[in-house]
């Protein structure tokens, strides 16, 4: 299993928007961030996964100039957050996990008083915050107070608040929670539409589909330190599990498939008729175990492709202290072994 991955693009690798190395921070005997190291590439979308009270919240902070590392060094955008915070200050955005919306005034009152506050002239104000309430599809709804508004349209009015200043780094902290499936999917496509302007955006999340739609890149904190840190498809082959099932209808054919795949570390399970082979799932592994059952003249009645999502990945990091994953230097991936879960898979059936 490899603990990094090696580029052969002669290009040279985007600059990073936001870069922690050794991040500690304590609240008392309560140490929350333990030596955390982050790297994040201009231009991207950034996941930071992990349970209630994992640290994710206090490292946006950090990040993002709101409270002080008590060790390690920060850059955002360039700049050192500790010797250079106001600087870092103009160029990014924050959405936290509670709106800042004003729900005694309108939307658009929302928006000018954003405006003023990045010292915008009247003017430009006014025009970026019809813009950006367009934009939002918000400006119908511009002139009624904001208490009237729906939690997406107030997760939605955030967000364009938070981008009044044209940020160019945007820390997100699980900006769907509580939102139904229709609005986390209006938000996923604003995040979308950010990135394609150029725009990095560091998220926080629970919800491991979110991550896992939007992500480049993906880290699990877990008691304060990262557990793993790739891209979606490399963290889900942390996990062991992955496997092929298939299921029989004839006795006959079931004992001809076995006897073709017992040597592959085929699991036989004689009364429900079913086989199941340790497998990655890639079509080189489906190609070859099709071939051998050509091979015995054994046809499947059904054919099933389970393989490990970031649930699985989530469960496994989480669920043992981080001391036992294997950390790597390298800023490409963050690996450990983890066990194989006993939950639900993606899976695909054929029939």
């Amino acid at each position: 299993m490899p603990s990094s991955v090696m580029s052969t693009s002669n290009e040279a690798p985007p600059p990073l928007a936001v870069e922690a190395i050794g991040l500690r921070k304590a609240y008392g005997e309560k140490v929350v961030l333990d030596g955390v190291d982050l790297r994040v590439p201009a231009g991207s979308v950034f996941a930071l996964l992990g349970p209630n009270g994992a640290g994710k919240t206090t490292a946006v902070k950090i990040l993002s100039t709101l409270v002080g590392a008590d060790a390690g060094s920060v850059r955002v955008g360039g700049r050192d957050v500790a010797s250079a915070a106001q600087a870092v200050r103009a160029g990014i955005g924050v959405t936290g996990q509670f709106s800042a919306v004003d729900g005694l005034i309108t939307g658009w009152e929302n928006m000018l008083l954003m405006a003023d506050l990045q010292h915008l002239p009247r003017a430009q104000g006014r025009r970026v915050a019809g813009e950006l309430l367009e934009r939002f599809g918000l400006t119908e709804a511009a002139g009624r107070p904001a208490a009237s508004y729906s939690g997406g349209m107030k997760r939605r009015l955030d967000i364009a608040m938070t981008l009044v200043g044209d940020p160019r780094i945007i820390f997100l902290d699980e900006p769907t929670t509580g939102l139904d499936p229709r609005s986390r999917h209006t938000m996923w496509k604003i995040v979308r539409e950010l990135v394609a302007g150029g725009v990095t955006v560091f998220l926080t999340t629970q919800y491991l589909e979110e991550a896992d739609q939007l992500a480049d890149r993906i880290a699990v904190l877990h008691d304060g330190r990262i557990a793993a840190q790739g891209t979606a498809e490399e963290l889900k082959r942390l996990v062991p599990g992955g496997h092929v099932r298939l299921r029989f209808t004839d006795p006959g054919a079931y004992r001809s498939a076995a006897a073709a795949l017992t040597a592959g570390g085929a699991a036989a399970d004689d009364e429900a008729l079913t086989l199941q082979i340790p497998s990655d799932g890639t079509q080189r592994e489906l190609r070859s175990l099709l071939d051998r059952l050509d091979s015995a003249g054994v046809e499947a009645d059904e054919l099933t492709v389970h393989t490990p999502d970031l649930d699985d990945v989530f469960f496994a990091l989480t669920a043992h202290p981080t001391s036992t994953s294997t950390s790597s230097t390298s800023s490409s991936t963050t690996t450990g072994t983890v066990p194989a879960q006993t939950g639900p898979t993606s899976e695909e059936t054929v029939r």
